[in-house]
């Protein structure tokens, strides 16, 4: 989806019998998905949302909803709760907290392994995912990141997968992955990894991108590191602990 939306070898082919893209394994953002859409002249351009725990889907868009972001409605029969990761309780609409599902799709365990089960699924019978995300005023879910890969800077929580989005909105960025560094004080710092597209984009260009479009907490006080590629799985899921290595 990324080289769709920015390599200049797609302007070299006829892609007009193209109609139709379904997005999964990663979350796109909503800026990405325009570009492609409107690059492509698509008619649909959605996402959905599942797990390997919960064996397929549990949210898609409809096909008749054109809107770039979330990733879908819950499926028929299944259900979920946003469960606010530090009290526990149930959160309305537009907060952020852990997504909790419960449907015929989940599965009933991890094969010989009660511990982790209990950890992950509750006497109610709710997988406990690990992704953070919302549900919206319309009932859409919207993924912001995964739990363990939020940022903990002093009392804010980072999703790396805003600050990546935002990164990409930059002409002269071809790809890029953010982490957290260990500090003292702050506890962590949030560090980006650049793939740039010209190598007159420096450090304090990037640096300054990010201050000038997002909170203070989320500035790049770890740094910035120029790379010629961001290391990621065959499903094009960032691979955030070769970037910690």
């Amino acid at each position: 989806m990324l080289f769709l939306a920015k390599s200049p070898l797609v302007d070299k082919y006829d892609l007009s019998s193209v109609r139709f893209i379904m997005a999964g394994a990663a979350s796109l953002n909503q800026d990405m998905m325009e570009t492609i859409a409107n690059r492509l002249n698509l008619k649909f351009l959605m996402q959905g949302y599942g797990l390997t725990e919960a064996t397929a889907a549990s949210t898609i868009m409809p096909h008749d909803v054109i809107n770039y972001g979330p990733v879908g409605l819950l499926l028929p029969n299944t259900e979920m709760k946003v469960i606010d990761v530090t009290s526990g309780k149930p959160l309305g609409s537009g907060q952020d907290g852990e997504i909790w599902l419960r449907g015929p799709q989940t599965m009933k365990g991890y094969l010989k392994n009660p511990e982790a089960t209990a950890q992950s699924i509750d006497k109610d019978g709710f997988l406990h995912t690990g992704d953070i995300g919302h549900i919206d005023e319309d009932g859409f879910l919207w993924i912001a990141d995964r739990l363990k890969e939020l940022i903990k800077y002093k009392a804010f929580q980072v999703p790396p997968a805003e600050l990546e989005a935002l990164l990409l909105t930059h002409p002269q960025i071809l790809d890029a992955g953010v982490i957290g560094v260990p500090d003292q004080a702050a506890g962590e710092l949030p560090r980006a990894f650049v793939v740039r597209k010209t190598e007159s984009l420096t450090l304090e260009m990037v640096r300054d991108f990010v201050a000038e479009n997002a909170s203070p907490h989320k500035w790049l006080r770890g740094g910035v590191v120029f790379l010629d590629q961001i290391p990621k799985s065959a499903s094009g899921k960032i691979l955030r602990r070769e970037l910690k290595k």
